[in-house]
């Protein structure tokens, strides 16, 4: 069992060996060809950056309060008022009032002096079609005449409107002291200003990077070849230090209360306002009779300008509608036109002009803004990271004297000088290479690589 694991693990380290020396060799190697392994430098990249050293922050300007002398007008007397009576205007009005009203007589003729006519003639008329009510003063008739019934009433007629007689009381006053202002309470602002205190801050000069270095100590065996030992070294971050300003505390105010100022004065004061009584006056009437009709004459005759009888049928008793107008009676009463009632007079303040001061506006504070400062610092970044690679060159294996003077020659014609053309890899030879690989945009390297023969037109077999 010893021996089975034993045999396993020296199986298993053979292989981890061989992957290890395939990590070693080119990728996709040619017959025939050289490699060096290289290092290409990382490339970095200048950035501009802008650093705060000095944080914005605003400083406080105080705009002090403004004042002025002016007057003011004190109150030292109360307005008030008194009532005064103005008495009632009277007059006196004229009124027509119906004593008898106006009646309408059938009489036996149309004349003034004709007899009335008969109850038995109206009936009569009315018997033969004549519609009596219809009849117009004036008109004539063959009938009965019976007068009207009048009656007498009693009626109460306003002489004089009831009225109100008034009295007026007086308002009552009392002095007293009052404690005027003469100076207004105000303020005034103080500035506070900012603290600041300074820091300081680390920022990056140049980032943490890796680069190759070449290592130290025995030269590997890699078929009887040799090659170099390459270490990866973590480069660290470098810092500079900034210092700057900042705020603490910001610029502020502090307001400072100024009470007002007062002064004591002798003002009237009103107690009770004026008042008014007032006494009422009956209205006086006056007693006087009416005539009014209680039944209404009546009529029944033919009308005398009716054709529609013959004069033969005639009875020869003629009726007539007379008119008595109606009697009226002027009737004369006082009346009041305008009532009796009072006069409010109004007795004005009085006053007292004193001088004082005023603030005109108040005080105020200004800020005022500070920028911030920035400095701008240069800082190194990484634009790619250096690497190893592989690269087919020329070397003792596959150089010949022969190639190396098709090279020197190519540079020569390229209008690069390789110094003289002998088929030795010289200093100068070198530098024409570096010059062409520079131009050209191809890795510059210490060696002569194929890319570099492609690009000359010379065959690397």
């Amino acid at each position: 069992m010893q021996q089975d694991n034993a045999a396993k693990a020296s199986a298993l380290e053979n292989v981890q060996s061989a992957h290890a020396n395939d990590l070693l060799l080119p990728p996709e190697a040619k017959s025939g060809e050289c490699y060096a392994r290289v290092w290409v430098p990382a490339k970095y990249k200048d950035v501009s950056k802008q650093v705060l050293v000095k944080e914005a922050s605003e400083r406080v300007e105080v705009v002090p309060a403004k004042y002025d002398w002016g007057t003011e007008t004190v109150l030292v007397k109360e307005a008030s008022s008194r009532l005064e009576t103005v008495p009632a205007v009277y007059g006196t009005e004229q009124e027509t009032i119906l004593v008898r009203e106006a009646q309408r007589v059938w009489k036996t003729d149309i004349g003034k002096n004709a007899a009335p006519a008969s109850d038995e003639l109206l009936a009569a008329a009315a018997k033969h079609g004549i519609n009596l009510d219809a009849a117009k003063p004036g008109m004539c008739f063959h009938e009965h005449y019976h007068p009207a019934e009048y009656t007498t009433e009693t009626k109460q007629v306003l002489v004089s409107d009831a009225d109100a007689a008034l009295a007026v009381n007086e308002a009552k006053y009392r002095w007293v002291e009052k404690r005027v202002m003469v100076k207004e309470p105000s303020f005034r602002m103080e500035e506070v200003p900012a603290q600041y205190e300074w820091v300081e801050e680390k920022v990056v000069d140049e980032p943490a990077h890796t680069i190759w270095k070449k290592g130290e100590g025995p030269i590997q065996k890699i078929d009887e070849a040799t090659g170099e030992i390459m270490c990866l070294v973590e480069v660290p971050a470098t810092y500079k230090t900034l210092r700057k300003r900042v705020e603490k505390s910001a610029a502020t105010t502090r307001r400072i209360e100024i009470p007002a100022e007062y002064e004591t004065v002798k003002v009237r004061e009103l107690v009770a306002d004026a008042s008014e009584s007032k006494r009422e006056i009956p209205a006086t009437y006056k007693t006087v009779e009416i005539t009014k009709k209680i039944s209404d004459n009546e009529f029944l005759w033919h009308e005398v300008h009716d054709m529609s009888e013959s004069r033969q049928t005639r009875t020869g008793n003629k009726i007539c509608l007379t008119e008595i107008p109606a009697e009226y009676k002027t009737v004369t009463r006082k009346v009041v036109k305008t009532p009796a009632t009072t006069r409010k007079v109004e007795i004005p303040a009085e006053t007292k002009t004193m001088k004082v001061r005023k603030m005109m506006s108040e005080p105020q504070e200004k800020r005022i803004a500070i920028p911030a400062e920035y400095k701008t610092i240069t800082e190194r970044q990484l634009e790619k990271e250096g690497f190893m690679e592989w690269r087919s060159i020329l070397c003792k294996t596959n150089m010949t004297d022969a190639r190396i003077t098709q090279i020197q020659e190519a540079l020569a014609r390229a209008g690069y000088n390789p110094g003289p053309i002998d088929g030795v890899v010289g200093a100068e030879t070198i530098a024409a290479v570096n010059a062409f690989q520079k131009a050209k945009g191809l890795p510059v390297d210490r060696y002569l690589n194929i890319q570099t023969l492609d690009a000359l037109g010379v065959a690397a077999k």
